[in-house]
């Protein structure tokens, strides 16, 4: 995926097949959960980082690759150098500069910001008339902790403007019990996205 292969590289190889990287070529790639990505894989783009070239699978030329390169990841990166699970190298090289965002339970009044976004927005898509948050459900998106993030807000707004049958999201909208818990509803079954 990364750097592609040449015709032939490998059993069903039947034609060159352009890597992500080369496609980023004078453009930008973002990199997301690098924090995830096997050592093994690590020592290959430390290598891209460095030269600024890439290899397609059974090739022999190098291919000069010319990217601006974003990466995000939500994993402590320090923790996983000490642990082994992150070259120290490879972050040397693709942290120039370094944006910590705190998490979106650490953010505030952001949180409301982003749902009433999330609640316009929806309400368009979806051809809904959901005009507020109700006392209750300002008091959850307040108070919960947001394991998920910004993701999992997103969710549950849509969620609440789908189902809702008022004017008015409550906290069973957003998939909160009455008690107001910071542990979501679960349900088994199929899950849509």
């Amino acid at each position: 995926e990364f750097f592609g292969h040449e015709k032939g590289a490998f059993t069903g190889a039947h034609t060159m097949v352009q890597g992500k990287l080369q496609y980023a070529h004078k453009g930008s790639l973002f990199l997301d959960e690098i924090g995830e990505l096997p050592v093994n894989l690590q020592v290959k783009l430390l290598r891209f980082f460095q030269e600024g070239t890439i290899q397609r699978v059974g090739g022999r030329e190098d291919i000069v690759v010319d990217t601006r390169t974003i990466c995000a990841t939500n994993v402590d990166i320090a923790k996983a150098i000490n642990e082994g699970k992150f070259r120290e190298d490879l972050y040397y090289r693709i942290g120039v500069i370094t944006i910590a965002l705190p998490p979106l339970r650490e953010r505030g009044d952001d949180i409301l910001l982003l749902a009433h976004y999330y609640l316009r927005l929806f309400n368009n898509e979806h051809k809904k008339r959901v005009r507020r948050f109700g006392a209750a459900a300002i008091n959850f998106l307040k108070s919960y902790e947001w394991p998920g993030n910004v993701r999992e807000l997103r969710n549950r707004v849509q969620r609440a403007v789908i189902m809702s049958d008022s004017s008015a999201i409550e906290p069973a909208d957003l998939g909160c019990d009455s008690n107001l818990s910071t542990h979501p509803e679960t349900s088994q079954g199929i899950m849509t996205l």
